[in-house]
Parts: structure tokens; C-alpha cells; sequence
């Protein structure tokens, strides 16, 4: 119909923003689609067409597919650390150490796109380099930092405190996979109940 305009593609809408934008538009396509298509949709050509550009433009970006895959896991991990990173200090450690554990579920939430690849092995073969793994890393070293918080504060039983910070850490991730799969109706009373496990088995009373 003559005067009817098309609406621009997600592409044409991050480019008036920079690389930048265009870059995680990218991302958030494929993982889009590595999300609710499976590891077949991780073609650039289904790629582009998805986000509304040429696979140029994903070659330029990411090199190719190898390189869209290392770039996904690291973005995945970077917008993690990002929320965990956010969460405030409080004079309590105890009181940071469970904030953290809500911050991992909120980020898995809103991030589910990314969490099958950050956790999982959606794409058969893949390896993540070294960026990647230290990316990674980095958000776990905000959980292991908070949980020695509270050792040097003399709230935390007698344990390591690596140790500590990866249980709670598994804890949660238990927690979470079963939420985003469907089978935890009554989620936010059993992570109520989690953090008050949490708090009765791995911290103590303050001396007086």
C-alpha cells in the first residue's frame, strides 16, 4: 500500500548506535536461537536473516562461527559478572554472600538464553579458550571473596572457604536449573527456605 513504511530490521536499529550495539544484537539473536532452535540454528546465515543483515557482518564481527560461539559463552559470563559485581556491600558479609545467591537466579531469569551455554553443552565440541574461561572465573572469584569476607569476620563455620563459596554456588545453580525448567511452581518460598539453609549451615553467630 502506497505510503506504508518497513519497520527497520533489529541490524538497521543497533547500527545508528555503533559496533557496540550491533554486536550484542548479534548475540542476543543467536543465542535467541540456540535457545529455542538448538545448536542446527547456529548457522550465520540464519543468523543474519534473524537479526537483519548480511553475514558479512558477522564476519567482520566474530571471524566466523568458531568466534560467535567463544563470543557468546564470554558474553554470557560478562553480563553475569556484571549483576553479581552490582550487588551492594552490606556491614554484614552474611547478609552479601546470600544477595549474591538472588543476583545468580535473577541473572539465569533474565539471561536464559545464555545459560544453557554458560552451563550446559548446547554446541557438541565446544571448547571455551582462555578469555573465555577467565571471564568465567571472575564471577565466581565475587562469590569466594564475599564468602571470605565473612571468615575474616569470624561468621563462617570452619571450613575453606573456596569449599564454601563452591557449595553454595552449586546450591543455587541447583536451584535455578530446576526453576527454568519448569519444575519448581513455588519458587521464591523454596529459595527462601535455600537461603535460610544457607545461613544455618555454613554461617555462625558472632562472638560477643
Amino acid at each position: 500500500m502506497a505510503g506504508d513504511t518497513v519497520a527497520p530490521s533489529a541490524f538497521e536499529m543497533a547500527q545508528r548506535r555503533g559496533d557496540d550495539a550491533i554486536r550484542t544484537t548479534l548475540l542476543d539473536a543467536a543465542s535467541r536461537l540456540l535457545a529455542t532452535e538448538g545448536p542446527q540454528a547456529l548457522a550465520l546465515r540464519r543468523i543474519a536473516a534473524e537479526a537483519g543483515c548480511s553475514t558479512t557482518v558477522l564476519y567482520r564481527m566474530f571471524g566466523g562461527k568458531a568466534g560467535l560461539t567463544e563470543a557468546l559463552y564470554i558474553e554470557g559470563f560478562e553480563r553475569f559478572r556484571r549483576r553479581l559485581a552490582a550487588v551492594p556491600h552490606d556491614p554484614d558479609p552474611r547478609v552479601h554472600v546470600r544477595e549474591l545467591g538472588r543476583a545468580y537466579r535473577a541473572n539465569a531469569l533474565a539471561e536464559r538464553n545464555y545459560y544453557g551455554l554458560m552451563f550446559g553443552e548446547p554446541l557438541p565440541g565446544f571448547q571455551p579458550g582462555e578469555e573465555a574461561l577467565s571471564t568465567a572465573l571472575s564471577t565466581f572469584q565475587i562469590l569466594e571473596d564475599a564468602v571470605t569476607a565473612c571468615a575474616a569476620a569470624g561468621l563462617l563455620i570452619d571450613a575453606d572457604p573456596r569449599h564454601v563459596a563452591a557449595s553454595f554456588w552449586a546450591g543455587i545453580h541447583g536451584f535455578v536449573s530446576l526453576e527454568l525448567d519448569g519444575h519448581l511452581p513455588d519458587a521464591d518460598a523454596i529459595l527462601d527456605t535455600l537461603m535460610r539453609g544457607v545461613s544455618s549451615g555454613f554461617f555462625v553467630t558472632p562472638r560477643k
